[in-house]
């Protein structure tokens, strides 16, 4: 409905640019916005306020010009001008009584735009360091990625998905350290888990599944992995925060010392471990995004960009541009010329990479390959790594719009708190088991990801109308239950005669019901430009709220002949459109409840 008014809004204008009474630069894109007071019509047009200047005339003087070269529409009932020169949009009844037959004859397709015309877009999500299962913060990230991605493609975007694997790092180096002192523990060495290592039972998994598989072959003696080490420092009971800070301090440069103990005793058998036990975190995490229907077009790994030799390629191409400088042997790049609040390293004086050198060439490499837009979901803690990241992509490409980034405020449980290193965290699969996919994803979905967000697991698990993904799945598995009575009680549902019988649709709670419909393809665009599901998952549950009001207070199998095929008709266009929109956000359609 809106495209279609800004079209005739928008020819309106063009032909008074054709006529003289406006300058050629008034050729814009209408606005068109719908009215919170249906006594101002259905919608409304600030387009002659806005173009008033440009054309030199009162606001209302150009609404009426605007108004009279309208072109005829069977959409509208009246044009209407009011206050200082806003244009009121009475429709048809016949207009919205007409969308039945246009989602019906659509099905799936209604509203959509999978053209790809808009451009290619990759979108990565998720990429959780594969050190561990997924907890529901990752969750989050996961039902908002795959959501965003299933909306852009309906909106004329060419989507690609993908998850970067971070698995060259010192992350996944404290992984392979973990799982060994897990499996030296099994071969029945007596030594102490180093407390800045990973606890959780999944190390012991890796360590068992190693053992059973390979044997004693990467045993050492206790004495020889312990040999001369320092004591790990622990703070005291009472201690101060600067006194916890340091002993954190100290565990992190004892977990270093002991790292560089295993890569002496196991050599190339400590590269052997950390990939068994990546390989183990990465099946899981697998599992875990089959369970919650997640599925990424490409696996992109962090180790094979840096083996491919795109860091350095990427390096290279910013030192020959000049924007990056020694100091106290280590490299750095001058991100603070290009917005940054200060200049960054991309490699330390012993030559290692940073973490930010592996992640600017894997911007640079998406690029690369064709892509122009790219978009990331980052958990809320990497705020601060935005401006660096987008510096060297203006850099190399002299772009700011090149990357969007969408931060994942973040998730506590109605039952408590989580945290991967403590070893106590609630993981996705979980969750996932606890609640049910579809309640998971819909929960994560009705607030928007920029919000901090407290998922009540109680009442993901209820089934009632409290329940907000039961309050629409409901909808439409009573919508199924009309179509099964008709069929049970040997009742012939007539399409066609229902498309000639629409202006029986004149109730109150058809009206309504048929405003809301005619909304979905407005709230699919913005939900696509505003990146923000959450809107598309209230839209669903208003649509469910006006059909639950039509299904108690009317008929429909034992409804007045005249209007029974025409309010199937109408039952079916809401089934189609809670079926598509619950696909939309991830999230089954389910035939009986």
């Amino acid at each position: 409905m809106k495209n279609d008014l800004r079209a005739l809004v928008a020819e309106a204008v063009g032909a008074l640019v054709r006529a003289g009474e406006l300058p050629e630069v008034a050729a814009m894109e209408a606005q068109i916005e719908r009215t919170r007071d249906p006594c101002h019509g259905d919608f409304s047009s600030n387009v002659a306020m806005v173009l008033a200047r440009q054309a030199g005339r009162r606001p209302r003087d150009l609404a009426e010009r605007i108004v009279r070269a309208l072109p005829a529409s069977e959409l509208l009932e009246k044009v209407e001008i009011a206050g200082p020169g806003f244009i009121n949009f009475h429709l048809r009844a016949q207009a919205l009584q007409a969308l039945v037959t246009r989602i019906l004859a659509a099905g799936e397709s209604y509203a959509c735009d999978r053209s790809g015309q808009r451009g290619r877009i990759l979108v990565e999500y998720v990429s959780a360091n594969p050190t561990g299962p997924m907890h529901v913060g990752h969750g989050r990230g996961a039902a908002y990625g795959d959501s965003v991605c299933n909306i852009l493609a309906a909106t004329g975007w060419a989507v690609h998905r993908e998850y970067y694997i971070n698995d060259a790092g010192r992350q996944a180096d404290i992984l392979a350290l973990s799982v060994w002192m897990r499996y030296l523990e099994r071969c029945g060495e007596d030594l102490p888990h180093p407390r800045r290592a990973y606890p959780g039972d999944y190390i012991r998994a890796s360590a068992a599944r190693i053992l059973e598989t390979d044997g004693p072959r990467y045993r050492c003696a206790a004495a020889e992995v312990l040999h001369d080490l320092p004591e790990e420092p622990v703070a005291a009971d009472g201690a101060s925060e600067a006194e916890k800070a340091d002993a954190k301090a100290g565990q992190e440069s004892y977990l270093d010392v002991l790292l560089q103990r295993a890569r002496a005793l196991l050599g190339e058998d400590f590269a052997v471990i950390r990939q068994r036990a990546l390989a183990d975190q990465l099946a899981e995490i697998r599992s875990t995004l089959d369970e919650f229907g997640v599925h990424f077009d490409q696996w992109r790994s962090e180790r094979e960009l840096v083996e491919e030799g795109y860091v350095r390629t990427a390096v290279a191409k910013l030192e020959a541009a000049g924007h990056v400088y020694a100091l106290d042997g280590a490299k750095w790049l001058r991100t603070s010329a290009f917005g940054d609040e200060k200049d960054r390293v991309l490699f330390k004086a012993d030559g290692s990479a940073t973490y930010f050198a592996n992640d600017l060439a894997y911007h640079v490499h998406k690029l690369e390959r064709g892509f122009r837009h790219l978009m990331d979901v980052w958990g809320a803690d990497h705020h601060g790594y935005i401006a660096r990241v987008r510096a060297a992509i203006e850099m190399l490409t002299g772009r700011k719009d090149a990357l969007q980034v969408q931060l994942m405020q973040f998730v506590t449980l109605s039952s408590g708190r989580m945290g991967k290193r403590s070893g106590n965290f609630v993981t996705l699969k979980e969750l996932i088991a606890d609640a049910g996919k579809d309640a998971t994803r819909f929960f994560y979905l009705t607030r928007s990801h920029d919000q901090h967000l407290e998922f009540d697991v109680d009442l993901a698990r209820a089934q009632t109308n409290e329940n907000p993904v039961y309050y629409v799945q409901y909808a439409h598995a009573r919508i199924c239950s009309v179509f099964r009575q008709l069929r049970e009680k040997g009742i012939t549902w007539d399409q066609v005669a229902g498309e000639k019988r629409l202006n029986a649709l004149c109730e109150p709670h058809e009206q309504a019901l048929l405003s809301t419909l005619s909304r979905y393809g407005e709230i699919l665009e913005s939900a696509s430009q505003q990146r923000e599901p959450h809107q598309l998952a209230h839209y669903l549950l208003q649509l469910a709220t006006d059909y639950h009001a039509y299904y108690n207070a009317h008929r429909f199998i034992a409804a007045p002949e005249d209007a029974r095929d025409a309010r199937l008709n109408l039952c079916a266009a809401t089934r189609q459109v809670l079926r598509s929109g619950l696909a939309m956000l991830g999230v089954a359609a389910p035939e009986t409840m």
